[in-house]
This record gives C-alpha cells, structure tokens and sequence, in this order.
C-alpha cells in the first residue's frame, strides 16, 4: 500500500433519536466515506435507536480529509433516504498520537474537544489512553436533520511499512 500513513478503526457504536422514514421508524444504516473508500454497516430495522457496534477500518493517506458519515434508512423499491451526516476530523485525534504516549496511567484523558462551529460534536470529546492505545470516544450531532445523533470511537493502529504519522505535519 503506497503512502499510507496508517489505519483507523472507527468502531460505530450507536444511533440515537434517529429520523423516522418510514411512518413512525426507520430501518438506519450508516454508510463511511473516506477519499475513494466506502464502507457500511448492516442495516438495523425498524428502529430509531439502533445499536449497530461495528468496526470499520479505514487506510489513512491524508490527516487533513475527514472521514465522512452518513446516516440513511434502507427501502427495498425506492432510493435510500438519508438521515443526516456528520463528520470526523482526524486532526485533533492525530496531534496526540504523534505525540508517542507510553507512560500514562490507564484511563488517563489525553485532551478533551468542545463541540463548536467547525466540528460535529454533540458534547464534549474525550480522547483517552487506554490498554496502550490512544482511543477518542465521540457523539456527533448529524447535520441536515431536525434530531439524531451518532455514537462513535477511533483508535489509531501504525502500518508497519509506512512512515507513520512522524513525518506529517498536522
């Protein structure tokens, strides 16, 4: 894999008061875009809480593109509907795990993220070191859409024939 910086595992976790499509419900899933990679998860029906808990990995090439989601309701004889997007910006993330963390006490809050103008979040973010990984845990609020939040987490793991995050500037 040319220019691979390293991977994200971008565990989806959960949806809360999702948009109902469908009369009262919705059968939600979540589709990932990142540069030219598009992933999804498995579609939860008739629900608008759904608890999906997958985990997803995405090659990193670029810090500075956001990993992209979008919420959207399945149908079976018409087009998808979406239910709202959000986005990931991997930069505050990237800055503390360039750092090279290794003597923190378990549970240790690396930085915490304010939700603002610029970012998705619902409330504030917590990246936190834990079994030896640094793993940022998100609630972002799906923009285009009255209601709907998704649950969220990264954790960064290095490619070992890259050159890792050393050499970027973030």
């Amino acid at each position: 894999m040319e220019n691979i910086l390293g991977l994200i595992k971008l565990r989806i976790k959960r949806g809360t008061n999702l948009k109902p499509c469908d009369s009262d419900s919705s059968d939600p899933y979540v589709l990932v875009t990142l540069e030219e990679t598009k992933l999804k998860t498995r579609h939860e029906k008739d629900s608008l809480n759904p608890e999906w808990n997958e985990e997803l990995t995405l090659y990193i090439k670029d810090v500075n593109i956001p990993i992209h989601l979008t919420v959207c309701d399945k149908d079976t004889f018409t087009k998808d509907d979406k239910m709202g997007e959000a986005d990931i910006d991997l930069k505050p993330y990237l800055l503390c795990v360039k750092v090279g963390l290794s003597e923190l006490p378990e549970g240790h809050v690396v930085k915490r993220i304010e939700p603002n103008d610029s970012n998705c979040l619902a409330e504030e973010s917590k990246i936190i070191w834990t079994n030896g990984k640094v793993i940022q845990y998100m609630t972002l609020k799906l923009r285009n859409v009255n209601t709907g939040e998704l649950h969220v987490e990264i954790k960064w793991l290095d490619v070992p024939e890259s050159k890792g995050l050393s050499g970027v500037p973030l």
